[in-house]
C-alpha cells in the first residue's frame, strides 16, 4: 500500500516513544510505501482535487537519523491507498479546516483514517456525553454559579479546558474551595470559553488508564498513566509514570460497550481515558501508547493497528 501520515514535522518526532513512528516502521516493515505530509501543506482548487505537498521517506533504522526523504513533490490524496490523519492536538479553527479538506478528498476517492467527519464530531472532553452511563459526575458550562454548585455538591473537583491536551490546564480543588474563583476566571475568561468540571477521583492514584481500541476491538493491554510526587495529573507530559497493565472487566465492559459504535462512526483507532471504572474522554486525534505497552509486555499494538488498517483498506476498495 501507498500510506500517506498527515503528522507533525518529522523533526519533533522522539522516536523511542511516538505512536506513529510506531505505525511507520510496523508499515515499512510490511513493505508499504511511507510519505508523509502536514496539515498546511493540503490544498484544494476549483477545478482540481485535494493535493498536498508530500515527501516520500525512507526509514534508516538509525535513531540518529531515522530517515531520509526527498525533496517536496505534489499529489492527489485520492491516489493514496489510505491517508492516515496524525496531527497532534490542539484541535483548533486549523485542524477544523484540515478535516473538512480531507472530507473533500474523500468525496474524490481518498480513504482517510480517522475519518474527518468522525474526528470533527467527536471532540476529546465533549464526546463522553454521548456515553453518560460511562462516566463520572460531570458538568460542561461557562457559567461560574453553576461550577461553584457543582463544587458545593461534590466537593472535590477537577476544572479542565475544552482544548487541552497533555494534561495543560487541569486543576484540582478540594472541599476548602481555595482559589475556586480565581481557577474558574483564568479558565473561562470570565464567561467567554466553555469549561468542563469533574467530580475528583480517587482511584487516579492507581493510574489514568489509556485504554486504545482499534477496528472495534480493545488492545489487551491498557497503560495505566500514574501520577508522581504530589501531582494530580498521571499524563506522561507532566512527568507521569506509564505502567503496562491487563484490561480489567470494567475496561472490557466499556470497549464493548464503545468499540462497535466508534468503529461504525469511521474511527479506526481511539484512546479511552478511564479512571477506576469511569471514562473521563473519548481521544480520536492522535491516540498515543503504542510502544510503551509493547515495550512492556510483548503485545504488537502497531502490528494490530496496521492488520485492521490493511483490512479496513481491502473492504474500501471492495
Amino acid at each position: 500500500m501507498e500510506l500517506l501520515f498527515i503528522a507533525d514535522p518529522l523533526h519533533s518526532f522522539k522516536i523511542y516513544k511516538d505512536t506513529t513512528f510506531a505505525m511507520m516502521r510496523e508499515a515499512h516493515r510490511r513493505g508499504h510505501t511511507l510519505t508523509v505530509s502536514e496539515p498546511q501543506h493540503i490544498m484544494w482548487q476549483r477545478g482540481s482535487k485535494v493535493s498536498a505537498r508530500v515527501q516520500d521517506i525512507r526509514l534508516t533504522g538509525d535513531p540518529t537519523h531515522w530517515y531520509d526523504a526527498p525533496e517536496q513533490r505534489s499529489a492527489w490524496l485520492a491516489d493514496f491507498d489510505a491517508v492516515l490523519m496524525r496531527k497532534d492536538p490542539p484541535f483548533d479553527s486549523e485542524y477544523f479546516y484540515a478535516t473538512h479538506l480531507l472530507e473533500q478528498a474523500e468525496r474524490e476517492g481518498a480513504r482517510v483514517f480517522n475519518k474527518p467527519r468522525a474526528l470533527r464530531d467527536h471532540p476529546e472532553k465533549l464526546a463522553i456525553m454521548e456515553f453518560p452511563q460511562l462516566i463520572g459526575p460531570t458538568l460542561v458550562t461557562r457559567d461560574a454559579g453553576d461550577i461553584q454548585r457543582f463544587h458545593a455538591q461534590h466537593q472535590d473537583i477537577i476544572l479542565k479546558p475544552l482544548d487541552g491536551m497533555g494534561g495543560m490546564g487541569i486543576f484540582r480543588v478540594g472541599p476548602d474551595g481555595l482559589n475556586l474563583g480565581s481557577i474558574t476566571e483564568t479558565l473561562n475568561r470570565h464567561g467567554a470559553r466553555s469549561v468542563m468540571v469533574q467530580k475528583f477521583l480517587p482511584e487516579i492514584v492507581e493510574g489514568d488508564k489509556r485504554v486504545l481500541i482499534i477496528g472495534g476491538k480493545p488492545v489487551p493491554f491498557c497503560l495505566a498513566r500514574i501520577p508522581q510526587g504530589r501531582e494530580v495529573r498521571g499524563n506522561l507530559a507532566t512527568g507521569g509514570k506509564g505502567v503496562a497493565r491487563p484490561l480489567s472487566a470494567r475496561d472490557r465492559e466499556i470497549a464493548a460497550a464503545l468499540g462497535p459504535v466508534l468503529q461504525q462512526r469511521g474511527l479506526l483507532l481511539a484512546g479511552v481515558d478511564v479512571i477506576g471504572d469511569c471514562v473521563t474522554e473519548i481521544n480520536v486525534t492522535s491516540p498515543t501508547c503504542f510502544q510503551e505497552i509493547q515495550e512492556q509486555t510483548g503485545c504488537d499494538v502497531a502490528g494490530l493497528f496496521i492488520d485492521a488498517l490493511e483490512a479496513a483498506v481491502a473492504t474500501h476498495r471492495g
